[in-house]
């Protein structure tokens, strides 16, 4: 498979710093995406740590496979596409032993919104799918034409905190009785009718959190990310450290929840969550709205 797309991995030196990859620990990537934070996890753990990189989307693994074909890596990378909700259960079944680090980036990459072709974006017309894995029966397309009115609006209200949720979920259940919406084009143009006209004319664009909405609710993002995180804990051994990178306050929030719930079995360490410089959004400026936590299991 051809991937041309570099994808920058966000804070990749501060999450080296937290995560502190020693020569011979294992670690796991439960995102690995195009290997950007992995690979260097990779050979900071040299030469006989070993990494599991997981990732929901079947094309990121494939991508991966072929850029590692010739840096003789099979002994020390595992790859699994498979949903990071099952953790404890990949980690059983590889046999995955004393792990000495978990890192989720839970931003979708950038090769998703460029290369995916699947609505991830408002800026090109393309179908609205937004899964991460094709093995998901659920697309955007599903829940604009065949939800209901209270479950679209109750996913723009509560996944993309949008406060004319109502008015956008009346407007698409209208369109829809005359013809199916396919297109992210046809969405933006229902958004763009329904919410005041001063809500298209500021900095942020008057559909991201309608898309950000769905991308959530199709591929369940939330409940998956609360899943996972008390498996990682459970898998970590003692002094074993956790870092997480989130992309908006939803994602914060159930980590920062986590945290306070398991704060008698973790040390935080970071106090307050790391932001990437101006360098890097200047850089990336998809990194703008990152924000990293870490901690260190101190017991059981």
């Amino acid at each position: 498979m051809k991937n041309n797309f570099i994808h920058i991995p966000v804070l990749k030196k501060e999450v080296l710093e937290l995560l502190n990859p020693l020569p011979n620990e294992n670690f796991i990537d439960c995102t690995i995406g195009n290997g950007g934070h992995g690979l260097a996890i990779l050979e900071a753990i040299k030469p006989k740590g070993k990494l599991l990189g997981i990732d929901l989307d079947e094309k990121n693994i494939e991508y991966l496979k072929m850029k590692i074909k010739n840096l003789k890596l099979e002994d020390r990378l595992i790859l699994v596409n498979d949903s990071f909700a099952n953790l404890k259960e990949i980690v059983k079944k590889e046999n995955f032993k004393s792990v000495s680090g978990v890192l989720f980036d839970l931003g979708f990459s950038s090769w998703h919104l460029e290369k995916a072709a699947r609505g991830f974006t408002f800026k090109k017309k393309e179908p609205l799918d937004m899964r991460y894995s094709y093995k998901n029966q659920l697309t955007a397309e599903k829940i604009l034409n065949y939800w209901s009115l209270a479950e679209i609006e109750k996913i723009l209200k509560e996944y993309g905190q949008e406060k004319f949720a109502r008015k956008i979920a009346k407007l698409i259940v209208e369109t829809r009785k005359d013809k199916m919406i396919k297109d992210t084009f046809q969405l933006v143009e229902i958004i763009k009718k329904a919410v005041p006209k001063w809500y298209c004319h500021r900095k942020i664009h008057c559909a991201t959190k309608t898309f950000q909405a769905l991308r959530i609710a199709v591929n369940n993002e939330l409940e998956n990310l609360r899943e996972a995180l008390p498996q990682a804990l459970s898998i970590l051994k003692i002094k074993g450290r956790m870092a997480i990178i989130s992309f908006h306050s939803l994602e914060d929030k159930i980590v920062k929840d986590f945290f306070k719930e398991n704060k008698g079995k973790i040390h935080l360490l970071t106090k307050k969550p790391i932001l990437p410089s101006k360098e890097e959004i200047k850089n990336n400026p998809r990194s703008r709205s990152a924000k990293l936590r870490a901690i260190i299991k101190i017991r059981k």
